[in-house]
């Protein structure tokens, strides 16, 4: 249903006639950077956090391009998803982290008046995601973080051994896929744009599912 509406919106700015008079290049860069929101089943165990999205393509047209992208989001850990791990640890000291990865290929369809625009927006590719628990770790204050801290996994911050000891790491890369709906506002004659994006992806990774949402604020070319 969003896109829908996305496209309804496009078909009405593009039939304004307000046609852009640059001249369109052949090659499309973007940059942005937001927060991604995670969907059931994934939302259950992590919660929303910024990503960051860089990628470059290739303009067949004024209306359809191939682009090529890079995303990291970080997925803090819920603690409600921690608890039954704690439990059995009993302590407190637990915690964890995970991050997705995903390289995509997609397909942009594109329409544009003189300043505004709109676009809808598809692919596939390579998800990975990673997930690491750890638990604090006594080590005395001050403890100099030498060779052998280091061999043994422990980190070291400024010299000195930290708190934390990495308990177990677990990654899963899988094939996925995507879809969204994004506008665009032209900032000047030369293609520059300013966009906010919103998409929908999902991974078959190992164990759980990963549906995330990244809402994304950025420039393009």
């Amino acid at each position: 249903m969003p896109i829908k509406i996305g496209t309804a919106i496009a078909l009405v700015v593009f039939a304004s006639g307000q046609h852009a008079g640059a001249q369109e290049s052949k090659l499309n860069t973007n940059l942005g950077a937001g927060v991604t929101v995670p969907v059931n089943p994934t939302g259950r165990f992590v919660g929303s956090s910024a990503n960051i999205v860089v990628g470059a393509g290739y303009n067949f047209d004024r209306h359809h391009s191939l682009v090529g992208q890079f995303m990291w989001s970080g997925l803090p850990p819920d603690n409600n998803a921690l608890l039954p791990i704690r439990l059995v640890a009993q302590t407190r000291g637990i915690s964890g982290s995970s991050n997705l990865y995903t390289l995509t290929a997609n397909y942009r369809f594109k329409l544009e008046g003189r300043v505004f625009g709109a676009y809808v927006i598809g692919g596939g590719g390579m998800y990975y995601r990673h997930a690491k628990l750890s638990k604090e770790v006594v080590v005395g204050e001050g403890t100099v973080c030498g060779p052998s801290w280091v061999y043994w996994g422990y980190g070291c911050v400024s010299g000195v051994v930290s708190d934390d000891e990495t308990l177990i790491t677990a990654g899963s890369t899988a094939f996925g896929g995507n879809a969204g709906i994004g506008f665009t506002i032209r900032i000047n004659e030369d293609g520059y744009k300013f966009y906010i994006e919103s998409r929908y992806h999902y991974a078959p990774t190992k164990g759980i599912p990963t549906h995330v949402v990244p809402i994304t604020l950025g420039f393009s070319w």
